[in-house]
């Protein structure tokens, strides 16, 4: 079953770095891109995602806004806030809504064990 991953950054180069970085480890996996929460929300009301990776630091909205309207809608997606910002208080509160902390800049490193457990949650789910 093929998995869609939502990227969600208000900055084009950065959603661009977590593309690949996601490319590299999953490639079979797709990738739709918001550049902002109100984006991310209508797309996920036109399109099915398995996971999200969405930016801390946003206009409009922030990432832990956006991860916990997507935690009311998708209880069990796997979602992750990636931000450069690894304040302890910014952690705590992407715990708080479910969501992993991954620090930016997004590199393959970084972003693999969230995939791995994704993947596993994924599976799981599906089976």
């Amino acid at each position: 079953m093929p998995v869609n991953v939502l990227i969600v950054d208000d900055s084009k180069l950065a959603r661009i770095v977590a593309g690949k970085a996601l490319a590299a480890l999953q490639p079979d996996w797709s990738k739709v891109e918001a550049g902002s929460g109100a984006q991310a929300l209508d797309l996920v009301d036109q399109a099915s995602f398995d996971l999200a990776l969405i930016d801390f630091n946003m206009t409009e909205m922030d990432g832990l806004e956006l991860a916990g309207a997507l935690r009311a809608r998708f209880p069990d997606m796997p979602i992750a806030i990636i931000t450069a910002n690894i304040q302890d208080e910014i952690v705590a509160r992407a715990r708080a809504v479910g969501a992993a902390f991954v620090a930016k800049p997004v590199t393959t490193e970084g972003l693999e064990g969230f995939l791995s457990g994704a993947a596993l949650r994924l599976r799981a789910a599906r089976s």
